[in-house]
């Protein structure tokens, strides 16, 4: 039997921010749910002594597209070179080629090599075998990922992925079915490097595996890139957390999804874990917080009355094989009230999410539009993204839609799109438009 020791245990803490009160007949309850993690950066909620706590794979586009132009090739190599070094001693990785098959760089063998001074030279010295060559089936990488991190006792399981084109030497079904399969075992970052990947299947992969999407345009900025993705891996503490909702007889939820820092809708992930509680996925954590927006419709009740709407914990795996363990927990209220001003009034965390969650969907038809030729479609869209985007402070999103639009007047949401757009500009907008910006407190 293992021995297990308490390494750095995370504190997590659950805050609800609502207005709780509804008019008389009222059904509609929502609530920002902030979840904070502290001190879990540097170890796992309980781990084997001895054992690799948390275990990495690299996944690295080599199909024939990377030599055009070969700057993409080389930018990978130092940039899986770059994340190789990062990795904390002690942790178990290894580096995978994709073409329109998956084969292993290192260490080979089926296996993960333990990081220290030896492996990562090893590692390195393995990354000159890397050329192009082939096509794309990203669905048989991250099988071979899934593989590779289940072959040893690991506590995180994370995948680094990069492309740089279509994936089409496999089915849409073929990639889903992948999804599917991995979603749950490993979380995975993925990144699009040049233009000529598809925007919708770098970002499906990353929200599939509650990982991170990013365009990296300029082969050159991989390295820089693949360390900030590695140093965050290596932040992760504690895995498999799920954010648990429990809701009273009567009460129906409309949606659970995470606005802060992406908008990312966990609805359908749901998992029953009981009567009347459900467990949806947020995937690894270290020292880091985030927003979700729960929304559940209680039942009718009159003036004076009061309920429980929801019950918000937060629950992680026993790695000693017992039940999962609660590791903080939040309340959602509902009080019905006559008074206007009180059932009227919208909870400003509330509204800043709900305006976020909105930029994010019409940035996306607005493209869409664009893409199929509805020129008034999309300046109609896109004039709204500029509007909420200027009205929540999100200055990023507001500079990459700057780049597309014309922008007349941001307050009203006046644009005019811009007649030439470089295509690294359109998908950077859309890779990143579900990024938000934090409320102020």
């Amino acid at each position: 039997m293992a021995n297990f020791s308490k390494s750095t245990v995370p504190q997590f803490s659950v805050d609800v921010y609502q207005n709780e009160f509804l008019p008389e007949g009222g059904r509609d309850v929502s609530a920002i749910v902030t979840v904070t993690s502290t001190g879990g950066g540097t170890g796992g909620l309980l781990a084997p002594a001895g054992a690799g706590a948390a275990g990495v794979v690299i996944m690295v586009d080599c199909s024939g597209s990377m030599d055009y132009p070969s700057t993409k090739m080389r930018g990978a190599r130092e940039a899986t070179a770059a994340a190789v070094d990062t990795l904390r001693d002690g942790t178990s990785f290894a580096v995978v080629a994709g073409t329109h098959v998956a084969k292993e760089v290192y260490p080979g063998n089926g296996r993960l090599a333990v990081a220290d001074a030896r492996t990562r030279a090893e590692a390195r010295e393995s990354l000159r075998r890397l050329s192009a060559g082939g096509g794309t089936a990203i669905g048989t990488w991250l099988r071979l990922a899934d593989r590779l991190l289940s072959s040893a006792e690991l506590t995180i399981r994370h995948g680094i992925l990069l492309t740089d084109g279509r994936n089409e030497h496999e089915s849409p079904e073929e990639l889903r079915a992948a999804l599917d399969s991995c979603a749950g075992r490993f979380t995975c970052d993925a990144r699009g490097v040049g233009t000529d990947w598809e925007v919708k299947e770098v970002t499906g992969i990353a929200s599939a595996l509650l990982g991170t999407a990013d365009i990296v345009a300029d082969p050159s900025a991989l390295a820089d890139d693949f360390t900030t993705m590695m140093e965050k891996a290596m932040g992760k503490g504690v895995a498999d957390v799920a954010l648990r909702l429990w809701t009273p007889v009567g009460v129906e939820i409309a949606f659970v999804k995470q606005v802060a820092p992406t908008v990312e809708d966990l609805t359908g992930r749901r998992t029953e874990a009981g009567p009347r509680a459900g467990d949806y996925p947020t995937g690894s954590w270290g020292d880091e917080s985030r927003d979700y927006h729960v929304s559940v419709r209680v039942p009718q009740a009159v003036v004076g009355q009061e309920m429980l709407a929801a019950r918000v914990s937060l629950i992680a795996p026993d790695p000693l094989g017992g039940d999962p363990k609660p590791l903080s927990q939040g309340l959602v209220r509902a009080v019905w009230t006559d008074d206007l001003a009180m059932s009227t009034s919208i909870n400003p965390q509330v509204a800043h999410y709900t305006g976020q969650a909105e930029l994010a969907d019409v940035i996306q038809q607005g493209l869409d539009a664009r893409k199929s030729g509805d020129h008034d479609g999309a300046t109609a869209k896109l004039g709204r993204a500029v509007q909420l985007a200027a009205a929540s402070g999100n200055a990023d999103t507001a500079k990459l839609l700057s780049k597309v639009v014309d922008v007349v007047d941001a307050a009203t949401g006046t644009v005019r799109l811009k007649a030439k757009v470089a295509e690294a500009d359109e998908m950077t907008l859309e890779t990143r438009s579900t990024k938000t910006v934090r409320v102020k407190r």
